[in-house]
């Protein structure tokens, strides 16, 4: 590791910290030099860690010492997107141009599709016409697709290269490239026909061609393949860079492992959220108060309908409560574990279906599986709590019977459903991970009220 490196490494625990604080008092004391100099030593990604907890007066004097630095195009790439649209809007289309001319392909293209159309294509205005053109080809891309996400800095060499003229080649070209490791292997125009790792070359003698020690049994990607199914592919098989082809199976670009993590996490924070039922917005918690509610509050309209149809079943059986008051003790209890139980099937089916874990075709199979679970838990759990319903309340001697089946017979029942929406949104094609939070946890709540009281009803013949 160089003496930049070093220098340049992500901060670890409290340094984070420690380095916001140093950033706030050079920036109070309007020392610009040693602020530079911090600035010029630190990591970008963590530069962007500390922007994120500067007050909007703070960001803005820090970042006009940031734009005088080389590693701006790097920091902007690293920032939030509201906050790096707050700070390019406001910049001079020729500053900006010469800033997006310097960064790699793929992220030039990131930073222009999130500003505004205007802004954007005030920016590819000021730029020369070979960059302009690289960036344009990846534009016309859907950004959640490979084509979207990959970089055109790649290394290819011709199958009839001697390895020799490969290193040559290579030691020429490698610091205008991304991840070397690779070098993909090409004939006629440009099309893929194998790769062969820097490491392979080095092995072999200089006139030895290309195409007589790649691999030609390479795994390759359309541009117009999903991003999670080139996550998956790079997570499956432990891939640096997976290539990018096109329908005439020539090599467009590459795809890298640092922007397949970044699209895990993407797709995992959204997961999340919906589950969570607040929306799917990954900077959710860098928005306003206002836009904050504004976003979760559709969600939550989920549970409120839910809660209505709880009150009017619980309402209808009006009487038997005022039979026996006892009943309503338990309420909660039915509610809670079927909500519950409901809840980690979701998120387990929800989270095989995204890893590639569940196969579709064995629907019913995964369906079956989560409704024994149900049965061992439920049993359990019924059992356990019937028991002690049964030396608290001894009037009605069948209530512990009761809580004990409506208790079984709601987990049960919500394990399946649990397992059961996730996987037939699957089948048609919407994003299972709606299926978790307000709208199987409401389901179950209303499920579990009414099959309650309907075994309440039943047995203690009310």
């Amino acid at each position: 590791m160089s003496g930049e490196d070093k220098a340049k490494k992500e901060l670890i625990g409290n340094e984070g910290i420690v380095i916001l604080d140093m950033v706030r008092r050079l920036n109070r004391r309007n020392a610009t030099g040693h602020l530079r100099k911090l600035i010029s030593k630190t990591h970008p990604a963590d530069i962007a860690w500390v922007f994120r907890h500067l007050s909007q007066n703070e960001r803005k004097k820090v970042f006009g010492i940031v734009a005088q630095t080389e590693l701006v195009g790097e920091f902007l790439s690293e920032l939030d997107e509201s906050i790096m649209i707050d700070l390019v809007e406001g910049l001079p289309a020729q500053f900006m141009a010469d800033v997006v001319t310097n960064m790699p392909s793929d992220d030039a293209v990131d930073l222009l599709e999130a500003l505004r159309d205007e802004v954007a294509d005030n920016i590819r205005k000021h730029m020369e016409r070979k960059d302009r053109e690289e960036v344009d080809e990846l534009l016309q891309y859907h950004p959640q697709s490979a084509g979207g996400l990959m970089s055109t800095d790649y290394m290819s060499l011709d199958e009839e290269l001697g390895v020799g003229d490969a290193i040559s080649l290579v030691q020429k070209r490698s610091e205008e490239k991304e991840m070397v490791f690779y070098l993909y292997i090409t004939h006629g125009e440009g099309k893929l026909s194998g790769v062969v790792s820097l490491r392979e070359l080095l092995m072999h003698p200089p006139h030895r061609q290309l195409k007589n020690i790649m691999n030609d049994k390479v795994i390759s990607v359309n541009t117009d393949t999903d991003q999670e199914e080139v996550a998956h592919i790079v997570s499956q098989y432990n891939f640096l860079a997976v290539p990018v082809v096109d329908s005439s199976y020539s090599l467009v670009g590459i795809v890298t492992v640092d922007d397949i993590i970044d699209v895990i996490r993407e797709e995992a924070t959204e997961d999340f959220l919906q589950m969570a039922g607040a929306g799917k917005d990954r900077e959710i918690l860098l928005k306003s108060t206002r836009e904050s509610a504004l976003l979760r509050a559709p969600w939550l309209f989920a549970s409120l309908v839910g809660g209505i149809m709880a009150m009017i079943i619980i309402g209808a059986f009006e009487d038997e409560l005022i039979k026996v008051l006892a009943l309503a003790s338990f309420i909660p209890i039915v509610m809670g574990m079927g909500g519950n139980i409901a809840t980690q099937s979701s998120t387990i089916i929800v989270r095989g279906i995204a890893t590639g874990r569940i196969n579709m075709n064995e629907f019913v199979k995964v369906i079956f599986k989560e409704l024994r679970v149900g049965l061992i838990l439920g049993v359990l759990y019924g059992s356990l709590v019937g028991i002690v319903t049964f030396f608290i309340y001894s009037n009605p001697p069948l209530l512990g019977l009761v809580v004990g089946i409506s208790i079984f017979s709601c987990m049960v029942v919500s394990a399946t459903v649990g397992a059961f929406i996730p996987l037939i949104l699957k089948r048609f094609d919407i994003d299972a991970a709606i299926a978790t939070g307000p709208f199987v946890t409401t389901s179950i709540d209303i499920i579990g009220v009414f099959v309650y009281f309907w075994v309440a009803k039943l047995f203690l013949d009310l």
